[in-house]
């Protein structure tokens, strides 16, 4: 009688079908739930994929214009490097981490916080004597200080950029597992869970409906027994009125007060 599929091991009750049902209900309205959330991470992880492509190509400009700068630095001015090194003292460059909260998903998001005190290292590497930062002599074949500070503009917007595509890149591999924990969860409710609590309350059902069927059909052969034993006593106490001589009026039968089958005891039948 039990419905077809896996089903929980539980006797079938009326308190283990309402347990059953409440189950069944928290589950669907779980599944509900799951699937309002994978939506949204869906969205935002589509928006964040479009971000990625743009930032990916932006850099690869960005970088490629930073290096045609650098070497026309280094074409113009010669090796630079360390003289950036001697004389940079903090970082003009800080990158501050904080958190997005995405249907219960928390994101990491990078800015960049520029010090603008820090934006004549560059110039100070090659004006050791000249006091305007933009007054540069020819050194070689161009102006060695122009140079410089464009390349610095130039790679700047490529530390920007870079913190802004670690940023999307991050959040793009968080989403991408939650997604797929998410995507798991729901197919796991969707295909296991609720199917198997479906056939758990069939089955329940069906068996309380043929407990129920027995007891009715019980009940009609205890009921029959006693209609048949009293139709016999019946018959027995007009055997014996007849042996005795007595005479019975016609229907007397008829107004023989019925018997009360509730107040009767008899033993219990067993079949």
């Amino acid at each position: 009688m039990s419905g077809t599929g896996p089903r929980e091991a539980i006797f079938p009750t009326r308190m283990a079908l309402t347990n059953t049902k409440l189950r069944l209900k928290g589950a669907q309205t779980g599944h509900s739930l799951l699937a309002k959330k994978r939506d949204a991470l869906t969205t935002r992880f589509r928006s964040i994929l479009k971000k990625v492509d743009e930032a990916k190509r932006k850099m690869g400009r960005v970088m490629q214009l930073a290096s045609f700068s650098l070497a026309e630095v280094t074409y113009a001015t010669g090796d630079i490097s360390y003289q950036v090194q001697e004389s940079v003292k903090t970082a003009s460059f800080k990158v501050k981490a904080k958190q997005d909260n995405v249907s219960g998903v928390l994101l990491p998001a990078f800015e960049v916080d520029r010090d603008p005190s820090g934006s004549g290292v560059a110039n100070r590497t090659v004006t050791n004597n000249t006091t305007n930062p933009s007054d540069f002599n020819l050194t070689g074949l161009g102006r060695g200080g122009q140079q410089i500070q464009k390349s610095k503009e130039v790679y700047a917007k490529a530390v920007e950029t870079l913190v802004e595509l670690a940023s999307l890149q991050t959040a793009f591999t968080i989403l991408d597992e939650v997604i797929k924990a998410t995507n798991r969860r729901v197919n796991a409710i969707e295909h296991v869970v609720i199917p198997k609590l479906e056939n758990t309350i069939k089955y329940v059902m069906s068996e309380l409906d043929e407990m129920d069927r027995e007891e009715f059909f019980r009940l009609k052969k205890v009921q029959g027994k006693k209609k048949r034993d009293a139709a016999a006593a019946e018959a027995k106490r007009l055997a014996d009125l007849k042996a005795a001589g007595g005479e019975i009026e016609e229907g007397a039968t008829d107004r023989a007060p019925a018997a009360n089958l509730l107040e009767e005891k008899d033993e219990d039948v067993i079949f």
